[in-house]
């Protein structure tokens, strides 16, 4: 029996094609539906359709179903259609009428609204987690190898000097601009639609500030229409700053595929952290960083599916809209797996000494050899023009030294000032008065 359903069932393959995995979907929400219903009950009590008593008996057992989902005790039964229904099904059950209650002055169209939001502030905490720690290790690693010469590269022709201490500060600084992206998603996250009932508010007096500052939210969703048009544009926002994370990521990837190759050889990795041919008994292949490649390139398709999911439809809840949570959700998953997956790996990674010393990359510094001359008064154009007749030549003799010493260059990485960059945002997050709230809620 479905919360809406009359006296007529549903014929099993509409019910089958319309329900999908959504149960299966439901189930990364159930913690967010508990809490969005402890907030509720509370506020339902303050104007008057709870007693204390009844409200006592709800929350008590509210929390209880909390704990068994944190515990990972709970599913959605067969037959029962999603979270919402299963949380209600399970409280009428334990303390009887009053359970039916709860769904007083709300409708599922703002219990899921609320369910998702609170789901995915959770979310971008716990990315926002991974991407500090990859950002700590890049920083690490570009202060550990800051010394150590290697090519850099312009339309993959050999150019000038770099450092690993620049690559892999460059990925970490890369970072502080997708957790800026990240932040204006949990922005828009952390707004409160509850109460906009199935998208045009309800007759009960209800206190929506109340359940806001319950449930920690930074402010409300107010127009109730607005709240319901959010459903989409929320998970499309996030799928923009899922795809930035996963922009780098790919691009890191194939930095390590390609310096990982034996024409390069700059870096290695432990056999174990590799894998090998059939044939080939020489083969270190990269797998871990092929993975990733793919896996984020698909990522950054994620804004362009649920654009397409989303694109022209009409006010209100569309039941398209269920198909965002089988895109959104495996994919915070795989970007949460792929951050995880890079630090490990680049905690393992050695880095070649030496590189320059090949004689292929002696025009690596003909522009070290122009700027020494202007330098001693040789205008730039005549100098350059100098070294590039010396070049045509063959009498060119490259000095083997960089002297670079502004910010951001090979020997001035501006280290600290990328890290307070990156404490400043996520600072601006105040993940701790979601905690907060969430602990008060559930104690």
């Amino acid at each position: 029996m479905k919360l809406w359903q009359k006296n007529t069932d549903v014929n099993k393959a509409v019910e089958e094609f319309t329900g999908g995995r959504d149960r299966e979907m439901d189930g990364y929400l159930a913690e967010a539906d508990v809490l969005g219903s402890l907030a509720h009950t509370r506020m339902l009590e303050s104007i008057g359709l709870l007693t204390k008593e009844e409200l006592d008996v709800v929350q008590r057992e509210l929390k209880k179903i909390y704990a068994e989902i944190k515990a990972g005790n709970f599913t959605i039964d067969e037959g029962v259609e999603d979270v919402h229904s299963q949380v209600e099904f399970l409280l009428t059950e334990r303390i009887g009428e009053v359970g039916k209650k709860i769904h007083s002055g709300r409708s599922r169209n703002d219990q899921v609204l609320v369910d998702l939001k609170i789901f995915l502030r959770r979310q971008i905490w716990e990315i926002v987690g991974d991407v500090e720690e990859l950002f700590q290790t890049l920083q690490t690693l570009s202060q550990k190898h800051k010394d150590v010469l290697m090519p850099g590269y312009t339309h993959l022709q050999v150019a000038m000097p770099s450092s690993f201490g620049l690559w892999f500060g460059a990925y970490a600084e890369s970072l502080v601009d997708d957790v800026q992206m990240l932040y204006a998603a949990y922005k828009v996250c952390n707004k409160n639609p509850l109460g906009s009932a199935a998208g045009y508010g309800s007759s009960f007096p209800l206190n929506r500030t109340m359940t806001t500052e319950l449930l920690g939210f930074e402010s409300l969703n107010f127009n109730v229409v607005y709240a319901q048009m959010g459903r989409g544009k929320t998970e499309r926002i996030l799928s923009q700053a899922i795809s930035s994370v996963a922009a780098t990521l790919s691009r890191l990837a194939m930095d390590n595929i390609m310096y990982l190759n034996q024409n390069f050889g700059f870096i290695s990795y432990p056999p174990e952290l590799t894998t090998g041919s059939s044939i080939m008994p020489h083969k270190k292949n990269p797998d871990v960083w092929e993975i990733m490649r793919g896996k984020c390139n698909m990522l950054q398709a994620l804004p362009n599916q649920i654009a397409m999911l989303t694109t022209n439809l009409p006010l209100g809840y569309n039941r398209d809209l269920q198909l965002l949570k089988e895109v959104l959700f495996p994919a915070i998953a795989d970007l949460k797996n792929c951050l995880q997956m890079a630090k490990f790996m680049l905690e393992h990674i050695s880095v070649r000494d030496n590189i320059l010393d090949d004689s292929k990359y002696e025009y690596l510094f003909s522009v070290e050899v122009v700027n020494k001359m202007v330098l001693d008064g040789v205008p730039f154009r005549e100098a350059y023009k100098c070294i590039g007749m010396d070049i045509e030549n063959g009498t060119y003799q490259a000095e083997r030294s960089v002297n670079h010493s502004h910010e951001g260059s090979i020997g001035n990485l501006c280290t600290d000032g990328i890290t307070a960059l990156m404490d400043e945002i996520v600072s601006d997050f105040r993940f701790d008065i979601v905690e907060e709230a969430e602990q008060r809620l559930t104690q």
